[in-house]
């Protein structure tokens, strides 16, 4: 039985000190309500922009050669480095060609060495007068032939090598590997993408700001590079909803305006040391601003109606006006920054604002006050009402 009417005796005293919030206003018998003058401040706030997320390169995987795939060396999401083995193609007929090259280049240097010795013995009997010019320009024509033979079969022996390497796809940089399409056995060509490979070590985030932002930043000493210079670190937000751990700071601004959207491209870059970002996800980039001689009001002195937002504000007379305002679209979630409708100086009413009507005579009171006024009615309210209410 005593722990019930305490537990009830708690329960009244909340209830009558929650009447102090936004919606609820305690019954002093004499229409006080508490009253807060305007007051500017600096505030801290933030701007969204949506983002992709790309690594820092993002290469398409395809191959040179057509064949089937005799070998997959690697899986999805591995890490490889550059100039790694990924796939195989069936290169016998390229085995082939090369050494169908090689045996034409060994042919044509034994070509070259007998033209060579040819040539030489000429020289001497040339000089030794035993044979003329004709003979001797024709074993040196034959020489330089000869020659130029064995460079043709080595260009063509280069080729097929060439052709026998594209059967050996590899990573052009170092990366985490995406998707794999194709199986062992199939069937590629050049059209074919066999996968993706993503450097992931650091993420570029692009997103996109409109022109008047821009030209806010860029009008700025320095212009865009100075902005890009000034512009402060950036956060990012992953799709569910949390803050990346490491914070971004933005490397270029384009130059150009995209005409279909009215907006300019930035790129901010991230290190990624968890590999938790991945190319081709999506967040929301989140540039803080701070606003100098700002209004902040609490949310809860505001009514909102049909999209629009109004507060009371105590005019001559202690009669309250019904008054509209505008807010900033980003907030804390607990204030607002409001835009206009309020000045500093200005007084509006903070708490029962629900039972206000416009034009409505008000004695206003300071907050402190007013909460001062509950804890006199919880007080009272223990010494009769909740003792009443505990005896039943």
């Amino acid at each position: 039985m005593k722990k019930k009417k305490l537990f009830l005796a708690a329960a009244l005293s909340t209830a009558l000190v929650s009447c102090g919030g936004g919606g609820g206003m305690p019954s002093f018998g004499d229409n006080e309500y508490p009253v807060a003058e305007v007051t500017t401040s600096m505030a801290e706030m933030q701007t969204t922009y949506p983002a992709v997320i790309n690594g820092i390169q993002d290469v398409e995987i395809r191959p040179k050669a057509s064949g089937f795939l005799t070998k997959i060396n690697v899986t999805e999401g591995q890490t490889v480095q550059a100039g790694q083995v990924l796939f195989v193609i069936d290169n016998e007929t390229y085995q082939a060609q090369v050494r169908q090259a090689q045996a034409a280049v060994n042919t044509a240097q034994s070509a070259v060495n007998t033209a060579k010795l040819t040539y030489d013995n000429s020289k001497q009997l040339f000089e030794s007068h035993v044979i003329g010019d004709y003979e001797m320009q024709t074993a040196e024509n034959s020489y330089k032939s000869a020659q130029a033979q064995l460079a043709q079969a080595q260009a063509q022996l280069a080729s097929a090598r060439e052709a026998l390497s594209f059967c050996y796809v590899k990573s052009p940089a170092r990366g985490v590997v995406g998707t794999l399409p194709f199986k062992k056995g199939a069937l590629v060509s050049a059209s074919n993408v066999l996968t993706h490979v993503s450097d992931i070590s650091q993420m570029e985030v692009y997103f996109s700001m409109t022109e008047k932002d821009m030209l806010a930043l860029s009008k700025g000493e320095g212009g865009l590079q100075g902005a890009v210079n000034n512009f402060p670190p950036v956060k990012l937000q992953l799709a569910d909803g949390t803050i990346y751990g490491h914070e971004g700071q933005v490397a270029t601004i384009s130059g150009v305006i995209e005409q279909a959207t009215g907006s300019v491209q930035l790129k901010a870059r991230f290190p990624n040391p968890e590999s938790l970002l991945k190319s081709g996800g999506s967040g929301t980039i989140i540039v803080p601003r701070q606003n100098v001689g700002a209004i902040v009001v609490p949310q809860s002195v505001v009514m909102e109606v049909q999209n629009k937002k109004f507060v009371y504000v105590l005019g001559d007379s202690n009669k309250v006006a019904y008054t509209e305002i505008t807010v900033d679209p980003q907030d804390d979630g607990k204030n607002f920054i409001v835009t206009s409708g309020l000045s500093a100086g200005d007084k509006y009413v903070t708490n029962g604002i629900t039972k206000l009507t416009d034009k409505m005579e008000i004695v206003p009171i300071t907050p402190q006050r007013y909460q001062e006024k509950i804890q006199e009615q919880a007080k009272a309210m223990t010494a009769g009402d909740i003792v009443e209410a505990m005896t039943k």
